[in-house]
């Protein structure tokens, strides 16, 4: 991030991911929505975006590239940004992202810390998506409703856009993704606050917990697990705490919010089709802890 003449504020991210769908056209749009999601989690609009890819034509094919790039342009459109090109290498794992370009005023801008004490907190996707597209891969899941929901969770844009009175009653904000929700809530909350999570309240894609008692979890989750238990108290089922683990593709926002508009907010993600969006938690003093 850095600040121009009028306190304008340019943005400047980069992402990229291997395959979470069969289908390119549909893994395209999951990785620009990834790529994007930064922009959107600092309050900033993206302007323009490069396409890196990583792709092995000789195997694959260029028709099955040219599906990938659609479905990315497709997303970078939808954002209201402009898709400049880009570069791609020969490699034999696929993978695509963007670098995005973005804005936001100095007035505007989110940063993952300033969260306050009686704040509320809210996520706007459900999670699980590690665990639904470890099922997918290993072919694991015939519950089409898994699939279906984990595609459209990951394909949708992290895309707000509050009214100026709303989006000054963000105190804080991140988006979830290969850390967890774990991980990326311990980022927002420094050395003087606790956040106590809801389980019951946790939005979770349909059909995930059954497979998470299957068995079927990513290695990142084995990773966040190690990193984060340490910072957790308290307990609950155990497939809902391996859903707080679970590293997620294109997750949803953790945004922190003034108590008097937590309400307001979540209504108005709901109406900007985030319909599983909910208050998740609470940040109370404390020493940089989770309380389940």
């Amino acid at each position: 991030m850095f600040e121009f003449d009028g306190g304008r504020l340019g943005i400047l991210t980069v992402d990229f991911i291997t395959p979470v769908s069969d289908d390119p056209f549909t893994w395209g749009q999951i990785a620009a929505a990834n790529s994007i999601s930064d922009v959107f989690a600092m309050g900033g609009r993206p302007v323009v975006a490069l396409n890196v890819v990583c792709f092995p034509a000789d195997t694959l094919g260029l028709d099955v590239l040219s599906r990938v790039l659609e479905g990315g342009f497709e997303r970078v459109r939808s954002a209201g940004a402009f898709l400049a090109g880009g570069h791609s290498v020969q490699d034999s794992e696929p993978k695509y992202g963007l670098v995005v370009y973005g804005e936001t005023e100095k007035g505007r801008l989110w940063r993952t810390t300033g969260a306050l004490p009686g704040d509320k907190l809210i996520l706007t996707k459900p999670l699980g998506t590690g665990i639904a597209v470890t099922a997918i891969k290993a072919d694991m899941t015939e519950d089409e409703s898994t699939i279906t929901e984990a595609m459209h969770s990951m394909t949708a844009l992290n895309m707000l856009s509050l009214p100026d009175g709303l989006h000054a009653k963000v105190h804080a904000a991140t988006d979830v993704t290969g850390f967890g929700l774990a991980g990326h809530l311990l980022d927002m909350l420094g050395d003087n606050l606790d956040c106590r999570i809801f389980a019951q309240s946790l939005p979770v894609i349909a059909g995930v917990q059954e497979l998470a008692d299957m068995g079927l979890i990513p290695e990142g989750s084995y990773r966040n697990r190690d990193a984060y238990e340490g910072f957790i108290d308290g307990t609950c089922e155990r497939t809902i705490m391996d859903v707080i683990f679970d590293p997620q593709t294109s997750g949803g926002l953790l945004l922190a919010v003034s108590p008097d508009s937590a309400e307001e907010i979540l209504n108005h993600a709901r109406l900007k089709g985030f319909e599983r969006a909910e208050i998740v938690g609470e940040f109370v003093p404390g020493s940089g802890r989770i309380k389940i």
